[in-house]
């Protein structure tokens, strides 16, 4: 296990940066919506895509993996941390924020918005097996899902799909079509995108599902809320040119560069993460 996370006191690499890590390269969605909110930050991605999909893992070692990626943000000197991992949020979240004295922002299932949106009173949540069987969507449930039904929707190979940036093949679509179908069956009129890979498969999705069918990403939620946490604490750069973004990975380089440069743009460049990481 990985030892207690302690803000860094010295010079560090990425001094004054915000970190956001994934399971993999889904959580570049949430990136996204950072960079449109805190245009002038600096931010450091880290895909661990050498230990994904953590939809599929055990709760040990998605924890492991988060307070391990957690450390290694701290160590460079990063001012605060998101999760942009719907898995690690539920399962690590908690042990992460205990183990640091840096705000930790983390995505969660949009199923409070989902509920209230809903006409039919039939909210699907596509999400991994890990997210799905967690009690912390089991509590988000019970909170706000009383008089509602709340679907409940594993969606495995899905990540893969994302993660190899394949998004509008047949194969693609026909995983996305066999989630979804019994969910329409059932009556949902909304869906919530639990994993932050979803995002991608956003055209998929609606096109199988239908116009009428409204689809939540909470990722712009994830970005206010880190603005306000550092807005808070005083911590918002007061630099005015563009702040630099650098992506690092514990996966197989190829294959990572290949699909950042699809879902980020051809200026992205990704460096591996530390071996010992």
């Amino acid at each position: 296990m990985s030892q207690p996370i302690a803000s860094s006191t010295t010079a560090s690499p990425f001094q004054g940066a915000i970190g956001v890590f994934d399971s993999g390269v889904g959580g570049l969605s949430v990136l996204r919506a950072i960079r449109a909110a805190l245009p002038h930050e600096h931010l450091v991605y880290v895909a661990d895509s050498g230990h994904a999909p953590y939809g599929d893992q055990s709760e040990a070692h998605i924890t492991q993996r988060t307070l391990t990626v957690g450390n290694w943000l701290a160590e460079q000197g990063v001012k605060g941390i998101t999760i942009a991992c719907n898995t690690a949020t539920v399962v690590a979240a908690k042990t992460l924020r205990e183990q640091t004295h840096l705000p930790v922002v983390a995505i969660e299932p949009a199923i409070k918005p989902a509920v209230a949106l809903t006409r039919s009173g039939v909210v699907g949540v596509l999400a991994t097996r890990q997210t799905v069987q967690s009690a912390a969507v089991a509590k988000l449930v019970e909170l706000y899902g009383a008089d509602k039904r709340i679907l409940l929707q594993g969606c495995p190979g899905l990540v893969e799909q994302v993660e190899r940036a394949d998004l509008h093949s047949a194969e693609t679509e026909s995983l996305v079509r066999q989630f979804i179908t019994p969910l329409l069956e059932q009556g949902a009129d909304t869906l919530v995108l639990g994993c932050t890979h979803y995002p991608f498969l956003r055209d998929t999705i609606q096109r199988v599902a239908g116009e009428v069918v409204t689809l939540l990403d909470p990722a712009e939620a994830v970005a206010r809320e880190l603005v306000r946490r550092l807005t808070d604490n005083g911590s918002l750069t007061t630099q005015t040119e563009l702040g630099s973004v650098r992506f690092f990975t514990s996966g197989d380089m190829a294959q990572v560069q290949h699909a950042v440069t699809h879902l980020w743009g051809d200026s992205a460049q990704v460096e591996p993460l530390a071996s010992n990481r």
